[in-house]
This record gives structure tokens, sequence and C-alpha cells, in this order.
């Protein structure tokens, strides 16, 4: 079974920076493309970011070149770097797994994730 364990989340103040980490457990680096998704209070789900199994990162436009995904392959754990961040990234943040093919990462269709870890940004 797909097993993802994030953390990390906190409280910011506004112009911070935040790093999140999740552990996958349960299945092959490359037989999944992972990512991250994002919901806040009252908002639809929107998806952050995703690396492909071959290693192509996309970011949604909202987080681009604040949001930074990193993986330490050795530890089955990616990463979340975020930086310059604002009140409207406050949301619980959630590790997810997706199939490496077709257009699923770049639209961040995931299929599977595990619990959340909140990130308030505070003005």
């Amino acid at each position: 079974d797909v097993q993802l364990q994030a953390s990390g989340g906190g409280l910011v103040q506004a112009g911070g920076s935040v790093r999140l980490s999740c552990t996958a457990s349960g299945f092959r680096r490359h037989d999944y493309s992972i990512g991250w998704f994002r919901q806040a209070p009252g908002l639809e789900r929107e998806g952050v970011s995703c690396v492909s199994g071959i290693g192509d990162t996309y970011y949604a436009d909202s987080v681009a070149g604040r949001f930074t995904m990193s993986s330490d392959n050795a530890k089955n754990t990616v990463y979340l770097q975020m930086d310059s961040l604002k009140p409207e990234d406050t949301a619980v943040y959630y590790c997810a797994v997706t199939n490496p093919y077709g257009s699923n990462c770049p639209t961040f269709n995931f299929k599977s994730w595990g619990q959340g870890t909140l990130v308030t940004v505070s003005s």
C-alpha cells in the first residue's frame, strides 16, 4: 500500500519560509509521480507541485518562483521549500501521488494522499 506522511507545517509570518517533508513508502519511486496539493478552509483543492517519475517538475502559477520541490531518494523523502510566503498560502498541505503517465502530473490529478500538514501564514 502507498503510504505518505507529510510534516513540517506551522505558523510563519508573511515573507517567511517553511519546508515541508513527505516520507513515502509502499511503492517504487519511478512507478508514481509525486507532489503536493493544498486546501484552504472553504476553498477547493488546489494543485501545488508535482515531479514525474522521470524528474519533470511542475508548479502551479500561484507558487511558481516561490516554491521548490526536491527529493532525497535514499530517504524516500520529497520536500517542498516554500519561500516568500503569503497569507493566501495558508492551507492544509497534502503529499500525494498519481500515475506517472499522461497529463496526471502537470494537471495535479492526484490519486492517493496521506494526512496533511497545516501551514498558517500571518500578515
